[in-house]
């Protein structure tokens, strides 16, 4: 079925020139051919090979160009990227600070923004986001601002869209005993305390103990900039980030939880694609270990070959483990010294559920917060002020593609 709807695409294309043949997701039938379950027989396959035959049959003079697009150049058969067929490849990244801010106009201008907005602010503070990702955030926006009646959206609705499309909403239904959130208040500000100490760690955004997503709390950051690398020192330190909750919770409880399980997760793979491929262990040298292609039919186990021995494989193991060790002691050394500051913070975030990056900052710096929330009320029933954006645009990278960031807690 496949393989003659490739034939009649390419007859209605000729029928129709000049025309322009488009192809998205073309990875669907353009990968790698000998991998499937089926062999060279498969229906997938049989698709990919009368593609190649009629682009092989295409006169560049019928006024018909074919253009494809995918997600993963790398899986693609070799046959479909040879000369005379898709031979010129160009790639799009995701946008920078002036594309953002050109994207955020483009969707802007169906909605209605309160005067003095600046869309520049907005792209600074959104690295890493896609384009149906920014267009997300004006939806989200307006949608924000409809429920409260405003007449425009300003800039409060396009941080708070901002971060729901990028950490997901606010669970406020969903119950916590006060067990349950003192632990949380205690991880959460773990993280937050060693970003704000260590050097080579991203801005601060804001650290909550609101579930976000699939977690009960969060530390979220954000670049200043546009990285496309990290140095070796900031993958240590994001390495030490991580383990805050942890050792956090191990200093105030004596005990630990599962939350910290996607921070762990984190950390390996962080740790490991340092070893494996990134060339940062000393022992092992500036070699690539393993081959990660995966192959559309087989499982992720069996599609990564091993091109290594049993004892390189223990080795890479004892060097993984040797980097969260000592990322795990350097966190413990550090909230250890800082446990008065480690209890501040956790005390104002079961007080005030979010706490800024400034407020971290202040906790930090004179031991106490000059300027509290003003848009929750603590715990004691004060008066409440209307709620204000954060005074601070902020995520941290992905190791690789950089993207904004957070820490999160135990799944709910």
């Amino acid at each position: 079925v496949g393989a003659s709807r490739v034939r009649d695409m390419f007859e209605q294309g000729k029928k129709s020139a000049p025309c322009i043949i488009f192809i998205d997701e073309i990875d669907a039938v353009g990968r790698h051919r000998g991998h499937g379950v089926g062999g060279g027989h498969d229906e997938r396959e049989q698709t990919l090979n009368a593609l190649l035959v009629e682009m092989d049959g295409f006169d560049t003079q019928e006024g018909v160009i074919i253009i494809a697009a995918t997600n993963r150049p790398d899986v693609l058969d070799p046959a479909l990227l040879r000369p005379g067929r898709f031979d010129r490849q160009i790639t799009v990244n995701l946008p920078d600070v002036k594309g953002r801010e050109e994207i955020l106009r483009v969707h802007s201008k169906k909605v209605k923004l309160a005067e003095g907005v600046d869309l520049a602010v907005v792209a600074r503070g959104t690295p890493g986001y896609s384009g149906a990702e920014l267009a997300n955030v004006i939806n989200e926006a307006a949608l924000l601002a409809a429920r409260r009646n405003l007449k425009g959206i300003t800039l409060a609705e396009l941080e708070e869209a901002r971060d729901k499309v990028r950490w997901g909403k606010e669970r406020r239904s969903l119950a916590l005993s006060e067990k349950e959130k003192t632990n949380t208040a205690y991880h959460e500000a773990g993280h937050a305390l060693l970003l704000e100490l260590l050097e080579h760690t991203e801005p601060l955004h804001k650290v909550t103990i609101i579930p976000r997503g699939p977690s009960l709390g969060s530390t979220m950051w954000l670049p200043e900039e546009d990285k496309y690398t990290n140095r070796k020192a900031e993958l240590l330190a994001s390495l030490t980030v991580s383990m805050g909750g942890r050792v956090a919770e191990e200093l105030a409880f004596g005990d630990v939880t599962n939350g910290a399980r996607g921070d762990i997760k984190m950390a390996t793979a962080t740790a490991r694609r340092m070893v494996c491929e990134w060339g940062m262990s000393e022992k092992l040298g500036m070699v690539e270990y393993g081959d990660h292609e995966d192959y559309v039919f087989l499982g992720r186990d069996i599609s990564r070959a091993r091109d290594y021995s049993e004892a390189t494989a223990e080795e890479i193991d004892r060097e993984v483990r040797k980097l969260l060790d000592e990322a795990y002691q350097r966190a413990k050394q550090i909230l250890t010294a800082n446990r008065d500051k480690l209890d501040i913070i956790a005390k104002a975030l079961l007080e005030f559920e979010t706490l800024d990056g400034s407020q971290i900052k202040e906790i930090v710096e004179h031991g106490r917060m000059l300027n509290p929330p003003p848009g929750i009320a603590p715990r004691g029933g004060e008066k409440m002020e209307p709620e204000k954006p954060p005074k601070q645009v902020v995520v941290a990278p992905d190791v690789t593609p950089p993207l904004p960031g957070a820490l999160g807690g135990a799944p709910a």
